[in-house]
């Protein structure tokens, strides 16, 4: 059967269009990625091989172009069916995202709560900053409090020793003012007395006859009284500014003119009572003991290149003599927690506990060479000394600023330690402590920072002493700072070069 032309070339376009329809269903299944993934958590189903797709017809047309396939399978391949998804699979996938969705909301709000709980923290941290800033703030208040508290405590009772002394200087005074009382009393009774005596002489005279040729009649000799005018007692009262000067030259003045006699008749003639005053003033205790005082006592003492005149306490019996003393503590009757003014000045009795003043050392070691003794006793009865070459003390301008030389003895060194320090009291510190050293030791010493010696302490009795502070009469070397001396005794001496 001869084939045409035409019909060979239909046959041809219509075996192409099935190949391609074939090779589309193939790339069909290429491009469905998706389903192949749907289908990735489950078995697919067994699929048969495909069947050859054929033609049941071959139709012959006219010629014309052809423009697309001509014969074309409806059949869908079970490949495509079993990768189709069901309306079951699309719910549990939609109800899958539903929890998902639910899941990320739970998680944006807990994120929410969470962000308010941060800013809750910041908040909070804020206001434990500005907490800790007022707590602070408290405790400074607090602690400001707590150092005025102590300073009004310690003004309290710096106020309450100084009504204590007040208190003591005003007793003193009234014993001195009944005791002058007891003498104007005698005065005016032994004045009495004389008016008496000198009425009845008088009297006695006119009584006597007239003789022609009188002999003259011997003198009538009346008992010399003292000139004391009869007029009212006028007490005066020592000044506070010059307490040194006043107040131990009139316990002297009162220890030196003791209550006379009350005479009733004149009995015989004798002469005017004279005193065992010594003569001076001296430059020092040993220009008296040159000049042929021996006796230890009293002395009116003026330095060279100054027309101060002060009372000292000179002691001619210890070994070689010549001492003249600066400080004395033996029994604690005098207090000496005191201000600057009154070291300057000193104060307290010649004859008892004093010290002789900051004024009074500087003029009196400054012209010449001094040494200086210190004499100690505790409460068994031992005696020890310390003896330095040279002693000396600087003007006021330099604070009273203190010079010592070398050591000898048998106490032990425990002012070398305070050598080249100035002088400290309650009112003026001038020591290395960050403190007052004088507000703790009670007293006024040339303080370090604080003290190795404090022979101007509190004067306990017995020895040890509990106190919160090492403020008593001590002298560290000798019996440690926790034990109050019974007497010290500091003296100075012009240096002849040998040690006591």
């Amino acid at each position: 059967m001869a084939i045409s032309q035409p019909a060979l070339l239909l046959l041809f376009l219509v075996s192409g269009a099935t190949l391609a329809v074939s090779r589309a269903a193939e790339n069909d299944e290429d491009a469905f990625p998706e389903r192949e993934f749907l289908y990735a958590g489950r078995e697919r189903r067994s699929v048969d091989p495909p069947q050859a797709d054929k033609c049941s017809y071959t139709f012959i047309v006219p010629q014309r172009k052809v423009t697309g396939a001509i014969c074309v399978n409806s059949k869908e391949p079970d490949a495509i069916l079993e990768n189709r998804v069901t309306k079951q699979e699309l719910e549990l996938l939609n109800g899958e995202l539903l929890k998902q969705k639910r899941q990320i909301e739970t998680l944006q709000q807990l994120v929410e709560v969470d962000g308010g709980v941060v800013n809750e923290v910041k908040l909070l941290r804020k206001e434990s900053r500005n907490m800790n800033s007022r707590v602070t703030q408290l405790y400074m208040q607090l602690l400001h409090e707590i150092i005025r508290k102590r300073d009004n405590a310690l003004e309290l009772s710096q106020l309450e020793s100084r009504i204590l002394n007040h208190t003591t200087e005003m007793l003193q005074l009234t014993n001195r003012y009944k005791d002058l009382e007891h003498k104007y009393q005698h005065l005016a009774a032994l004045a009495g007395n004389q008016t008496t005596v000198i009425a009845q002489l008088e009297e006695h005279c006119l009584r006597m006859p007239v003789r022609p040729a009188p002999q003259p009649a011997p003198p009538i000799l009346v008992p010399a009284v003292p000139a004391v005018p009869i007029r009212p007692f006028q007490p005066t009262f020592p000044r506070h500014t010059n307490q040194m000067t006043n107040e131990i030259q009139s316990d002297q003045n009162h220890k030196a003119l003791p209550p006379p006699p009350l005479p009733t008749m004149p009995t015989g003639t004798h002469s005017p009572s004279t005193t065992d005053k010594p003569s001076g003033p001296f430059k020092d205790c040993l220009e008296a003991l040159d000049e042929g005082h021996g006796n230890s006592g009293m002395y009116l003492v003026k330095p060279e290149n100054t027309n101060r005149l002060m009372q000292v306490w000179c002691d001619q019996r210890h070994d070689p003599g010549g001492w003249t003393v600066i400080q004395r503590r033996q029994d604690g009757s005098v207090n000496f927690f005191r201000n600057w003014e009154t070291y300057k000045q000193g104060f307290g009795n010649i004859d008892g506990e004093y010290w002789l003043g900051l004024e009074n050392l500087y003029w009196l070691t400054n012209q010449g060479t001094y040494k200086l003794l210190v004499v100690m006793e505790d409460w068994s009865g031992r005696k020890v000394f310390a003896e330095y070459a040279s002693f000396r003390v600087e003007p006021e301008a330099e604070f009273y600023k203190l010079r010592v030389g070398r050591y000898h003895g048998n106490a032990g060194d425990s002012l070398t330690w305070h050598n080249g320090k100035q002088f400290t009291t309650l009112d003026r510190d001038h020591d290395m402590y960050t403190g007052n050293c004088a507000h703790y030791q009670k007293g006024g010493w040339w303080y370090n920072s604080c003290a190795h010696s404090n022979l101007n302490g509190v004067w306990y009795r017995g020895g040890h002493y509990r106190s919160r502070y090492q403020d008593g009469v001590y002298w560290a070397e000798f019996r440690g700072g926790a034990y109050s001396l019974k007497k010290v005794i500091m003296m100075i001496r012009p240096n002849s070069n040998t040690f006591h």
